[in-house]
């Protein structure tokens, strides 16, 4: 009997010892995707630079040690488009962070121009804003003549003409709203933590974008026909650097998807116990997209869903189903949002003029 009590005894202290002492801490069961694409490769080098500079070699560096950096952060699952040289069409990209339901698709690439234009800019998908960002555009999309079968695969797409890129639909720019929001963190850290020159957060029709179904953004990480900015750019100091900056705004925006902070909209849930009471002062919508483009508030624009409203924040366009005060009507109405194909809905209120997110 004294032996058992012994036993019981010690094997207590050693489980005690092995939590009190453990640094490990449980995973999260949903990791938090993001799919790196290092732009180019293989047969594609990207653009020429005179001191033989290949932005096929550079995105990859960056791209990998921006995975590396990020792979430390245990809830983070990283998941590469190519880890070597080698060619990877353009739709494939998009498949795989859409197969790996990404939370995030990270575009990096370089910069080139005959003049010794020099900074970051970083683009999310939209309009092209005017003829310099079709060109940026045209430029990395030009890459789609290399692939096989690319007549009938990107039939829809007219390198040479900017309307035809900018036939984007409401469901395409959905996540519009968080893909500025991080580009806007990306090229903060640029001009405040490595003094880049700052080009800002810009609009084009990259084809690659265009395939993805999450918050997306492609990073010109500078010019490698400048000569200061090339030798930086392929500079292992450099890459470390710019690889730091991103996986840092990276971690920034995923602590603002946990706080469900988007723009400064904070998420507020209600109690369950007052969600069928009619409310005096406040009212419900459901919020179905966000563009920059100004579209008609009519049913035939939105699937036949009526009710159909919207307002201006800041540079989009946020665009509403319904609007009533009982919570339990405006539930049937995000149900019935979703069964038209926005999968991504959500319910939002309005109270003295503030706008918070509900579930």
């Amino acid at each position: 009997m004294k032996t058992n009590i012994s036993y019981i005894i010690v094997l207590s202290f050693i489980l005690f010892c092995g939590n009190a002492f453990s640094n490990d801490k449980p995973v999260d069961s949903k990791r938090f995707v993001v799919v790196i694409d290092a732009g180019h490769g293989g047969k594609d080098p990207g653009k020429p630079s005179k001191t033989g500079v290949r932005e096929k070699d550079v995105a990859l560096k960056i791209a990998l040690l921006l995975g590396e950096e990020l792979s430390k952060n245990r809830e983070i699952e990283v998941i590469y488009t190519r880890k070597t040289d080698v060619f990877v069409e353009l739709d494939r990209r998009g498949e795989i962070a859409n197969k790996a339901k990404a939370d995030l698709f990270i575009s990096i690439h370089c910069n080139a121009h005959t003049s010794q234009a020099s900074g970051a800019e970083t683009y999310v998908l939209g309009l092209h804003r005017n003829n310099t960002n079709f060109e940026v555009a045209k430029a990395e999309n030009e890459v789609i003549f290399l692939e096989d079968n690319y007549e009938e695969k990107y039939a829809q797409y007219n390198l040479n003409s900017p309307e035809s890129l900018i036939g984007l639909t409401l469901m395409q720019e959905e996540f519009l709203d968080q893909s500025i929001q991080l580009a806007s963190l990306v090229q903060d850290n640029f001009r405040e933590k490595l003094n880049r020159k700052d080009r800002s957060v810009k609009q084009a029709g990259f084809v690659v974008l265009h395939q993805t179904v999450m918050p997306s953004i492609l990073i010109e990480t500078g010019f490698i026909t400048n000569n200061e900015e090339g030798r930086y750019l392929n500079s292992s100091s450099g890459q470390r650097e710019i690889a730091h900056a991103i996986a840092t705004a990276i971690e920034e925006y995923r602590e603002n998807v946990s706080a469900n902070d988007f723009l400064g909209i904070s998420k507020v849930v209600p109690a369950v116990e007052v969600k069928d009471v009619v409310s005096e002062d406040t009212n419900y919508k459901v919020q179905i997209a966000a563009s920059s483009k100004n579209v008609e508030a009519k049913a035939y624009n939105f699937k036949g869903l009526p009710e159909i409203s919207k307002e201006k924040e800041g540079r989009l366009y946020k665009y509403y189903y319904g609007d009533t005060s009982n919570y339990s009507e405006i539930q049937r109405k995000l149900s019935e949002a979703k069964s038209k194909g926005y999968k991504t809905a959500y319910i939002v209120s309005f109270k003295n003029g503030v706008k918070t997110i509900l579930n």
